[in-house]
């Protein structure tokens, strides 16, 4: 399927293609549980994913291990997708951020990122 999002300003546009999402996943490191990001629960490798609009409007926030970039709308402040330090291009995308998607009526995966990390 081929799906659409952006942030809320619309300044960042993207699209990736991707199975069906019918789950999500849910992390409680200290980023994650302050943003309530339901994110993809996989991700989009580099070649099924595109930013269409917005690179200018984009920045970036490390913390910890600096190993997640965590990439932001710096007009409406929205995180729209997130990637790996060492798999640069490989997103996670913030579900609520998809056209058609209503992240709270997934099956949620809870991931102890507070503890795992």
């Amino acid at each position: 399927m081929k799906y659409q999002g952006s942030c809320h300003c619309k300044s960042v546009q993207f699209e990736f293609e991707a199975k069906e999402i019918e789950s999500a996943l849910q992390c409680n490191c200290s980023i994650c549980i302050r943003k309530n990001a339901i994110m993809s629960k996989t991700y989009i490798e580099p070649a099924k994913f595109s930013l269409t609009q917005g690179k200018d409007a984009l920045s970036t926030y490390q913390w910890g291990d600096k190993d997640v970039n965590h990439h932001f709308c710096k007009y409406c402040g929205i995180h729209p997708f997130h990637d790996l330090v060492d798999q640069p291009g490989a997103y996670r995308v913030n579900l609520g951020c998809v056209e058609g998607i209503e992240p709270r009526r997934l099956a949620i995966f809870e991931f102890n990122g507070r503890d795992e990390l």
